[in-house]
């Protein structure tokens, strides 16, 4: 839905904060529940030293993503955010083949290929493309919303990159 509204509405790339299509403050606020769901059945089926990360990345979310829900604003700059879970796909099929034991397959090395490219494109350049637009528009966004925009910013990108280099260590540089 989040590529969807873009192309259907040309309007909201031209206004991340006040404007969003039918549907899209839904979409972000199933988002929130999401990773409210996620976040409590780690903690509670899994150990934190396994999960701390995650967890971590969910709190982030949940923050800004909750803004977006109770302001009705940045609504559209959350759309934006979503795109990075285009790559969640296949991060997700990468667990389910190595759990399954299938990393020596053709299947596996595609999605490692697949995987990687949808990462640069929806995780690494969104999450650049979000903090140019944060640095641009600083003057029109209320200064707590900017400072939580950017400490988003600050954690999302150092963890982003370094999930990166882990998956190029696993997949291709054994």
């Amino acid at each position: 839905l989040s590529p969807h509204s873009f192309y259907l509405h040309p309007e909201l790339s031209k206004d991340l904060v006040g404007t969003h299509p039918p549907g899209a403050h839904s979409l972000v606020a199933v988002s929130v529940g999401y990773f409210l769901e996620d976040f409590m059945d780690m903690l509670c089926n899994q150990k934190l030293h396994q999960s701390w990360e995650l967890l971590f990345h969910h709190s982030v979310v949940i923050v800004c993503f909750g803004i977006a829900v109770l302001l009705h604003q940045y609504v559209g700059f959350a759309l934006v955010a979503l795109l990075v879970e285009i790559n969640s796909i296949f991060l997700h099929l990468r667990q389910i083949l190595l759990m399954a034991n299938l990393v020596h397959t053709t299947c596996y090395r595609l999605n490692s290929i697949i995987n990687l490219g949808t990462y640069v494109v929806f995780r690494i350049t969104t999450l650049a493309w979000m903090i140019h637009w944060l640095f641009l528009n600083r003057q029109n966004v209320p200064p707590a919303t900017y400072a939580v925009g950017m400490v988003g910013m600050a954690i999302m990108t150092p963890m982003n990159i370094i999930l990166f280099y882990r998956l190029l260590r696993s997949d291709f540089f054994k």
